[in-house]
């Protein structure tokens, strides 16, 4: 799975999370290193490290600045799904370790 110069969107997160429709990923990869910005949205800046398996299966770990102006830090486990019409939708499972430490799941489709 090549994920370099990808850009995703999310299109469905659970309430504890703040990832919109309005937050738009772009993601760079260089083997199996996986780096990517993202904003819109409750996030004005984010950032994500992550490492890419055999499977396209990303291991990643991110940091964000929302609009209430905190710092918020988490990490994530994306699956891949390739969609009929080709492109990628990313099922995710995500925990904060910052703030209340809880967890969600997220989705996110390439544009």
């Amino acid at each position: 799975m090549k994920y370099h110069h990808k850009q995703f969107r999310a299109v469905q997160n659970t309430k504890n999370g703040e990832t919109s429709t309005d937050t738009v990923f772009t993601y760079y990869q260089h083997g199996k290193i996986l780096t990517g910005d993202y904003s819109g949205g409750q996030i004005l800046k984010g950032h994500l490290i992550g490492l890419v398996d055999e499977n396209g299966q990303i291991d990643m770990r991110y940091h964000q600045i929302n609009t209430k102006g905190e710092l918020m830090t988490g990490t994530c486990f994306s699956k891949p799904e390739i969609m009929p019409n080709g492109k990628i939708r990313l099922h995710e499972i995500w925990e904060w370790t910052s703030g209340d430490r809880s967890k969600g799941t997220s989705i996110l489709e390439e544009l």
